[in-house]
């Protein structure tokens, strides 16, 4: 897979795997033997940028991407995050980026990882009560010390990324970005550009709903989370068929699959986006990294965007009291 380069100068593939679903978000966890084959299939075919958090499972995520990539460790880059508070095994409620917190989630990670240096160390959320001059000057701190190699943020407003930008270089920012989700357009990638910072779109496929095998009828599972998300209840994905729609229609005249038009416009848009799809099916797997080669001619990507913009997505991506902690 040919690569590409985020901020200043981690490159990484075109693609990336997003590994939150082999243990979070989805329903039961995958067994963890079949996570760490996914990964491995994965490293095999190209892909050299993994993505986890400590609040993954919370935790076991960690484990699991350690376990699948320690023997490829020099191939890979990994990326984790900080920023939630965390007890008792389980998720607590509240943000928590104080600098002792970010210190003994660093050490933490590294441990659960196996291995010496985070390539790339997110603020999973902005926390409103820790200014982010002392976020960016606690992991410029890590660099230092050599237990982090690379900053980044996650769902954070243009002003938070400006500031802490200044404190210590962001190589990345992650936020939700597809076809059905586009507000990253209105300021954050001219700002990413401006600066040279990367961008890294979670949720490139609409968590699966853009690939065209979820309708407005699918059942998900117990813990699943996408059946307490306003855009996935059963009126809103009868209403955003028509994304899918669209994307098949480009997909069939290529011989292609909705999910992998998805993912390759994502790719035109800028040369320093890349996209961390995730799945739990090896197949679906090698679907997503066939997308890296599809290459949207500039008719079917202005016709993409002329019929995505007569369509008014229905639902909003989190309820409200998530809502509440996506930094504007």
């Amino acid at each position: 897979m040919h690569k590409r380069t985020l901020g200043n100068g981690l490159e990484v593939s075109a693609l990336g795997l997003g590994c939150m679903g082999i243990s979070h978000g989805y329903g039961p966890a995958t067994d963890r033997a079949d996570g760490v084959a996914l990964i491995r299939a994965a490293v095999e075919a190209g892909v050299t940028f993994f993505d986890t958090a400590e609040v993954y499972g919370p935790f076991v995520n960690e484990e699991v991407v350690g376990e699948a990539l320690a023997p490829f460790r020099e191939r890979v880059v990994i990326a984790t995050k900080f920023g939630f508070g965390i007890g008792d095994g389980a998720r607590r409620s509240g943000l928590d980026s104080r600098p002792e917190h970010i210190r003994e989630v660093a050490d933490a990670s590294l441990r659960r990882l196996g291995i010496d240096t985070i390539d790339l160390f997110y603020q999973h959320r902005v926390d409103p009560d820790v200014p982010i001059e002392d976020v960016a000057g606690t992991v410029r701190e890590l660099i230092d010390a050599g237990k982090v190699r690379h900053f980044g943020l996650s769902e954070a407003g243009t002003r938070t990324i400006r500031r802490a930008h200044a404190v210590q270089p962001v190589t990345a920012v992650q936020s939700e970005y597809s076809l059905w989700w586009r507000e990253p357009e209105d300021e954050i990638l001219g700002v990413l550009e401006e600066l040279g910072i990367g961008f890294v779109p979670f949720s490139p496929l609409g968590r699966g709903f853009l690939t065209g095998k979820i309708s407005a009828g699918t059942a998900f599972a117990d813990g699943d989370m996408r059946s307490g998300l306003p855009r996935f209840t059963p009126e809103a994905r009868a209403a955003n068929q028509a994304v899918v729609d669209l994307l098949g229609a480009v997909a069939a005249g290529r011989g292609a699959t909705p999910g992998q038009v998805a993912l390759a416009w994502l790719l035109a848009r800028k040369p320093w986006i890349v996209p961390i799809p995730g799945t739990r099916n090896t197949g679906r797997l090698a679907e997503n990294i066939a997308a890296a080669d599809l290459v949207l001619t500039p008719a079917e990507l202005a016709d993409l965007d002329a019929a995505a913009a007569k369509i008014p997505v229905q639902g909003d991506r989190y309820p409200a009291h998530l809502q509440q902690t996506i930094d504007r």
